[in-house]
């Protein structure tokens, strides 16, 4: 019983992150291909970084940015500059560059969010950014302590805090591993690995061609689980999923490379 435990919890905490990261980070906040309902907007605003450690107003001027320049070299985390294993470290060290330009107020970075109506957290204004990650170790214990096996707060950590490993996969394997549908500029793949692990995250060259679209897979053997959240999302009244533009419109790509 206790491995169905941890294994429950790893999943419950895992889907919280990921609804977070690619539904509302992703896909509403940076992209505003589903836009959530204005109660939830500010429910993200402020309890984003509570849930997942990360800043949800420098998430997405990181990820616009990464769009700009996507495989440059001022791309925020490429596997060209940086190395596979490389973004690891280096999507962390540009995601606190960014939260610093924001905080700082420099008109550069506040020019790529400027239409996210809500700043910066006031734990990374106030230097607090450390809560929330004891504010999970301790729900980790606690957990830990109730079901007597410490496996059981490994697996809530590991699932709510699970974005870094995430981010590290599409960033880097999708960018440096799999197929291509569309000839883009940059080095996008679509791995379907890190596709089925970060809910449709790895299609990155299909959502590279069409950033605006809310549904990342582009052929009818391509699933993108993370849409799946979005249409039940949009089901019971969170958000809505507006019409594709007219050039982005259709289930398939109109290059196919084999990479």
């Amino acid at each position: 019983m206790t491995i169905f435990w941890a294994i429950l919890i790893f999943a419950v905490g895992y889907l919280v992150n990921v609804f977070y990261i690619t539904v509302a980070y992703h896909r509403a906040l940076t992209h505003n291909s589903v836009v959530l309902k204005p109660w939830l907007m500010r429910f993200i605003g402020r309890s984003g970084i509570w849930v997942t450690g990360i800043d949800p107003k420098a998430w997405a001027c990181m990820h616009r940015m990464h769009h700009s320049y996507s495989d440059t070299e001022r791309d925020p985390h490429s596997p060209v500059t940086l190395g596979v294993f490389g973004v690891a470290l280096g999507q962390l060290r540009s995601y606190e560059k960014t939260l610093r330009r924001l905080i700082k107020r420099d008109p550069t970075y506040l020019a790529v969010v400027d239409d996210i109506a809500f700043d910066v957290s006031p734990l990374n204004r106030k230097r607090l950014w450390t809560l929330p990650y004891l504010l999970h170790v301790s729900i980790g214990v606690t957990l830990g302590l109730a079901f007597q096996s410490w496996w059981v707060g490994y697996a809530y950590f590991a699932g709510i805090m699970s974005h870094p490993i995430q981010g590290w996969m599409v960033n880097s394997l999708a960018h440096k591993y799999g197929y291509r549908n569309f000839s883009t500029t940059d080095n996008s793949k679509n791995n379907w690995i890190v596709s089925l692990l970060v809910f449709g995250e790895g299609y990155q060259n299909n959502h590279h061609a069409r950033p605006s679209s809310a549904n990342f897979a582009a052929t009818r053997s391509e699933i993108d689980t993370g849409y799946w959240l979005c249409r039940l999302a949009s089901f019971v009244g969170l958000l809505t999923i507006p019409h594709e533009p007219a050039g982005e419109r259709g289930a398939f790509p109109v290059q196919s490379e084999a990479v």
